[in-house]
Parts: structure tokens; C-alpha cells; sequence
């Protein structure tokens, strides 16, 4: 048997537990096909690059998949029937990654991040450097422009 990667992409307006619904039903086409499904990963509800099918927004999900190509097959055709699934790609690959994927890993480091993923914005921020102001003493000018008369 051979080693997929799936991701697919169902639309905004689906709830979350519809997503866990369709993610178990093409994990039981799968398995029912002589299959299995190691991996389950729901990303959450992403933004898309451009809009697909007039949505702006999707909830994205990991599979990997140990199964013949039949079942893989079956699984492709199931998701281009259903009309809430707007993106799937499955991908063939050598080894299955056995930790969570990168894009897990990326956001529970945004997590652990202070300010979340724009960093802390005013902590440490530095003073700001008092200069002469309007009606204020005038500065010489040689300390100005740094000439020496």
C-alpha cells in the first residue's frame, strides 16, 4: 500500500463539527476500501489567497493516508461530489510525518509568543529622544550640523 498526504479545504460557512463529520466520513471510506488513516489534523478556519467559489475563508484539514489507490480514488471522487468541500490535493510521499505538521507547529509557536504573532508592540519600546522644540532655547548650530567653527 501506498503513502498519501491529503488536504482538503471546506467552506466558511460549514460549523466546525460538520468539518469533524466529513473528515470521519472520507476516514471511513478509506478504511472501509482496506486502508487507514494514522492522522487526523483540523487547522482551522484560514484565510485563502484569492477567493474560490465566492469564499474568502475555509477550514482546512490533514490526512495522512496509508491505502491502496483505489481507496484514494474513492475518497478524490466522494470529495468532488460534496459540495462543501471547495479544495482537495492528495499527495503521494515516501514517509509519513509521525509529530505534528509544520503548520501545527507554526501556530502553537504564535501562541507561546507574549503579544500572539505581532510580538509585545510597546514593552520595551524605547524613550523618545527629547530635541529643542518650537520657542524652546535654540541649540548652537555647530551642535546641529556638527560643524566645528
Amino acid at each position: 500500500m501506498a503513502l498519501y498526504e491529503n488536504v482538503f479545504i471546506a467552506r466558511q460557512d460549514v460549523p466546525a463539527t460538520q468539518v469533524e463529520a466529513l473528515t470521519s466520513q472520507f476516514a471511513d471510506i478509506v478504511t472501509g476500501l482496506g486502508g487507514t488513516v494514522s492522522k487526523k489534523e483540523y487547522w482551522g478556519l484560514r484565510s485563502l489567497t484569492y477567493r474560490i467559489k465566492k469564499n474568502r475563508k475555509g477550514h482546512y484539514t490533514l490526512l495522512n493516508i496509508d491505502a491502496p489507490s483505489a481507496a484514494v480514488k474513492e475518497m478524490e471522487r466522494t470529495m468532488s461530489i460534496n459540495e462543501d468541500i471547495i479544495r482537495f490535493l492528495t499527495v503521494r510521499v515516501d514517509a509519513l510525518e509521525e509529530g505534528p505538521s509544520a503548520i501545527m507547529v507554526r501556530s502553537a509557536e504564535k501562541s507561546d509568543r507574549p503579544g500572539g504573532d505581532r510580538g509585545d508592540r510597546w514593552g520595551d519600546r524605547p524613550a523618545r529622544r527629547e530635541r529643542p522644540r518650537f520657542g524652546d532655547e535654540a541649540a548652537p548650530a555647530a551642535a546641529i550640523t556638527g560643524d566645528e567653527e
